[in-house]
């Protein structure tokens, strides 16, 4: 039996057509940290396709792109922006370090904000990402 794609939540597929209308890179993640969707922008910042990084979760992006702080310490998910995000279901910013898929080090301020679709409905989370002025793409 073919299995029906699930249906997501109408702000999601708001705040997707808004992404996939910026010039700075956005992603979105779905309530269980699962990566779905990036705009052109992050596709650029990241050095992958959204094709190829569709589905990926929180956890594979940390994996491939080793989030680091401005010391250089590897990050855990609860300290990243949208780890916390994720976490505490309330907004989150910083600035971190990782690699892109062909190994170049970038240096981004991230803000995240949680999705909801109602008071206690939490749908997903938003992030806006930018890199640092000497390390645009």
């Amino acid at each position: 039996m073919e299995r029906v794609p699930e249906q997501r939540n109408l702000v999601l597929i708001l705040a997707r057509a808004f992404a996939a209308q910026l010039a700075t890179a956005v992603f979105l993640l779905d309530p269980e940290g699962t990566i779905i969707y990036y705009n052109e922008a992050g596709e650029r910042l990241t050095g992958r396709p959204f094709i190829e990084g569709a589905g990926s979760t929180l956890e594979d992006w940390m994996m491939r792109r080793r989030p680091r702080d401005e010391e250089g310490h590897e990050l855990p998910i609860q300290e990243l922006p949208l780890g916390k995000t994720m976490l505490k279901r309330e907004p989150a910013h910083g600035i971190i370090r990782f690699q892109t898929e062909d190994g170049v080090d970038r240096r981004i301020e991230t803000a995240s904000f949680p999705l909801f679709a109602h008071t206690e409905d939490f749908v997903g989370t938003i992030s806006i990402v930018w890199p640092i002025e000497e390390d645009r793409p």
